[in-house]
């Protein structure tokens, strides 16, 4: 029991104690804070610029000069030498690609006017080989002229030498152009066409 009043006592004089500390901060709150001074004020005076100061003023730089032109190269012709005589020499070959008729005949004769113009001849190559050897020759051919005025159906019908201008004949007559015969303002076929190539070496 004794404890029991001691305990209640002490409890008493702790809660007396907290409100008297409770009090006191109470009071100081309530008390007006002290004076905060007033801020320094800071006067700032700008000064006119110099009338007498120079302005500098950035000029651009010049613009650079013009590229030179590169010298212009003088062209030079290059210097013809002399063919040398003392080696081989190839004579020129000559061809007659003579006329063109239906009838093997005369070299070169007509035996139907006006049913064949030849428009464009090609005159056939001279075979290296025999330019090397200096052999002359002919060819005769039968042909046929198209509606168009191309040639076909080439035949080669005799050769002296055989066989050794037979495909430059052929090859150049194949290229040749005629203006084909004309019936009732249609072009007609024309058969049978016949020509002789004489492969001859001029001196």
């Amino acid at each position: 029991m004794a404890r029991f009043i001691l305990s209640i006592l002490i409890g008493a004089a702790i809660a007396f104690g907290l409100f008297v500390v409770m009090a006191k901060l109470i009071e100081n709150s309530a008390r007006p804070a002290d004076e905060v001074p007033e801020a320094p004020i800071i006067d700032i005076v700008m000064s006119e610029p110099d009338e007498e100061t120079q302005t500098r003023t950035r000029k651009p730089p010049p613009p650079p000069p013009p590229p030179q032109e590169p010298p212009k190269l003088e062209q030079t012709e290059p210097e013809a030498e002399e063919p040398n005589t003392d080696g081989f020499s190839l004579v020129v070959p000559g061809i007659d690609t003579g006329g063109v008729g239906v009838d093997i005949g005369g070299v070169g004769a007509m035996a139907r006017d006006g049913e064949a113009t030849p428009i464009v001849r090609i005159d056939p190559k001279y075979p290296v080989q025999a330019a090397r050897d200096g052999k002359e020759g002919w060819v005769k051919l039968q042909f046929t002229i198209n509606e168009v005025g191309g040639v076909e159906d080439i035949v080669v019908l005799e050769a002296e030498p055989k066989r050794l201008f037979d495909r430059e004949a052929r090859r150049a007559l194949a290229k040749w152009k005629y203006k084909p015969k004309i019936v009732d303002g249609k072009p007609q076929k024309q058969f049978n066409m016949f020509v002789q190539l004489d492969f001859t070496l001029e001196q």
